[in-house]
Formats: C-alpha cells, structure tokens, sequence
C-alpha cells in the first residue's frame, strides 16, 4: 500500500501542433516536481476506414449524414464566430471587475488639470487587468465544449500581476509627469515646439507600454529585457506599430466624442486586435529569445 501511495499520478492527452510548437497549461503546487514528456504521434488509420463499417451502417444515408454533422459540429465559421463572441464577452466582464476601483474613482474626478496625478493612480489595476485579458484571448479554447474564459483570465492575472506592474507604474509616472506639462503648458512659457516634442513622447511612450504588455503577459522576461524588447520591436515591426498606433486613435477619439469609459468597455476588442497585430513579435520572440 506504501508503495502504491507513492506512486505519480499520470495523465496522458493528445495536444494539436501549430507551427510546430505546442502550448501546454501547467498547473503547479508548491513543492511540486512535474515531469512532462513529449511523443510524436503519427496517424496510422488506413485511408480506406470508415467508421460507419464499424457502426454497420454503411448502407444508412442518415447515419451517414449523422456522422458528417457530428465531425463538423463547432467547425464551422458561425461556431468559430460564437466562440470568439463568447470569448470576448466573459474575459470583457472579467476585465471590468478586476479594474473596477479604478474606474470607479476616474468616474467621480473632475476635469481639473490638477487631478492628472491622480488620474494616473486610478488607472494602476488597468495594466495588470489588461495583461490578463492579453493572456485569456491569446490561451482561449477553440472548442466550443470546452470553454474557459474566466478560469484562463484570473490564471493569467495571478501569473502576470507582477510583471505587469513593473511595466505599467514606471509608464504611468512617465505619462503623469507629461501630462502635467501640457495641461500647464500656457503658463510654462516655454515654445510651442516643446507641446509637439511632448505629444510625441507620449505616443511613443503609449506604443511602447502596449509591446511591453504583451510581451510580459506572454512571456517570462525580467522587466529591463522586457524594456529592451519592447522598444526593438516598435522599429523591428513598423506594420504592428502603425496597427497599434491606429488602435490608439480609435481609443482616443472615442475617449474624445463619447466618454473616457468606453475603451474600457470594448477592452477585450481592442485586446483581441492588440494580440493579432502583436503577431509577427510574437512569433519573433518565441523563435529568438526563448529556448
């Protein structure tokens, strides 16, 4: 009985291959050794079987469409639509509730130029929400029975809550101290050139906190090499960076002629368009710089 007790508990599953890599959740505890092996498998059924044969139904037209229905359930372009739909919909609720106390508090602030600090300080819980969401919609199921959403959300959150940070409150800061600048520029008396210099800082700035986050949410990195990258690749991907960029002025002319709420309220949207112009950096950091 010792001996038995003893013994690992094993699990065996068949895990689909995308470009050659394979991505596997790992749960750990403390203390925890996980041993994980990796088999090719090859598909060695002749080309001549049919399950029907197997079934004795072979002569049945309507099992034979039964057959066809089932391989074909979830596959098709209306399911992949509603599975995206649901995706976006549960990790959007997941990333209003993580940010709720910052949303709160940027609702009952005045428009004073005063409060640009304290703007900056509602928004810490948005970073470490949004890299929750980078990382629920980059690891959602494809499968429609086997749907997750919230679960991959708060494991991305609790994963990344750190790294995020340590991304997010230097950008923040930096942004805070900018903003103040314009909000002061009339009485500064500085040349107008320094408003320009300024803008553009922010943007780039803003460009760079979105490599950063995906990066950080993705990947283990230190936060200096996640700086690094971050920064190589606004020139490395000028495609991605002008899709980004264009993002940021979606947001910003909704933030303008609706309310400051609403990109919160499309945060998975713009999460999910993040991710897909984030693509080719993505792809570029897993062959590069992991191992």
């Amino acid at each position: 009985m010792p001996r038995e007790a003893a013994e690992p508990v094993r699990s065996r599953r068949s895990l689909p291959v995308t470009g050659g890599y394979v991505e596997l959740d790992l749960r750990l505890g403390r203390h925890e050794v996980t041993l994980v092996e990796l088999t090719p498998v090859v598909d060695e059924t002749p080309p001549w079987w049919d399950d029907a044969r197997l079934l004795g139904l072979r002569g049945d037209p309507m099992s034979e469409v039964t057959t066809e229905t089932e391989r074909r359930f979830g596959e098709g372009p209306l399911s992949r639509a509603a599975t995206l739909i649901y995706n976006l919909l549960v990790v959007e609720g997941m990333f209003l509730l993580a940010s709720a106390p910052g949303l709160l508090a940027l609702t009952l602030l005045g428009g004073d130029t005063s409060n640009v600090p304290l703007v900056a300080a509602c928004a810490l819980p948005l970073g470490p929400a949004l890299s929750a969401a980078l990382y629920a919609l980059r690891h959602r199921s494809r499968d429609m029975t086997d749907l997750h959403p919230a679960a991959a959300y708060w494991r991305g959150y609790k994963a990344n809550v750190r790294g995020a940070l340590k991304v997010w409150v230097p950008w923040l800061a930096g942004l805070a101290v900018v903003g103040t600048n314009l909000a002061n520029f009339a009485v500064a008396g500085v040349p107008g050139w320094w408003a320009a210099l300024l803008l553009l800082i922010a943007v780039a700035a803003l460009l760079w906190v979105a490599n950063a986050l995906v990066i950080t949410s993705l990947f283990e990195f230190r936060a200096v090499d996640v700086a690094r990258l971050a920064s190589y690749f606004l020139m490395r991907h000028p495609k991605a960076t002008f899709g980004n960029a264009s993002l940021l002025v979606v947001a910003g002319g909704l933030t303008v002629v609706v309310t400051e709420l609403v990109p919160a309220l499309l945060a998975s949207a713009f999460a999910a368009a993040l991710l897909w112009n984030s693509r080719p950096m993505i792809a570029e950091v897993r062959e590069r710089f992991t191992a």
